[in-house]
């Protein structure tokens, strides 16, 4: 059985979480997806994420597999939804979810939705939202496997998103 490891993302990690977004964004640019490119996300983002506490990564035997900010105090743009969310309070969300290529159709994508669910829950935290650009197949499959259902469109400068959100139960003692 494959021992996974959820945890905030260290200094060490900064170099194969840049490659992982660089490799995000390769895919991306092959598949024809405009979500990324060379202006986002970049390794300052990444940085900043770090120094907000928001950098988390999934590893195994000390390699990490993907990376996301995962964040508890909020979204601005996501007070002006067109549509409605399943919810009102506090939420978790998850902004640039990437997946090393040579992990790429392991399920990796979803355990790290699914940690980031267990932690949340942990924390009494009752929802999980999160945003996608409409070409991003991938992503989306992943939230409804996840059971996120469709909520509306929320606008970055960057353009429309996406908007889904997950209603979470009580943890699992």
């Amino acid at each position: 059985m494959e021992q996974y490891i959820f945890r905030p993302a260290r200094e060490t990690d900064l170099p194969r979480i840049g490659e992982i977004m660089r490799q995000a964004k390769m895919l991306m640019e092959r598949e024809g997806r405009r979500q990324w490119d060379d202006t986002y996300p970049l390794p300052c983002h990444i940085e900043e994420d770090m120094r907000r506490g928001y950098a988390w990564v999934l590893s195994q035997d000390e390699i990490v597999m993907a990376y996301a900010a995962v964040i508890f105090d909020g979204e601005p743009v996501y007070a002006h939804i067109r549509g409605r969310w399943l919810s009102e309070g506090p939420f978790v969300v998850v902004h640039r979810l990437a997946v090393a290529e040579d992990c790429q159709g392991r399920g990796v994508a979803t355990r790290m939705m699914r940690e980031v669910e267990a932690m949340s829950q942990a924390k009494g935290i009752p929802s999980f939202r999160v945003d996608t650009h409409l070409e991003n197949t991938r992503m989306r499959r992943v939230l409804e496997k996840c059971g996120f259902i469709y909520c509306g469109e929320v606008f970055y400068p960057r353009g429309s998103r996406m908007a889904y959100e997950k209603r979470l139960g009580k943890p699992v003692p």
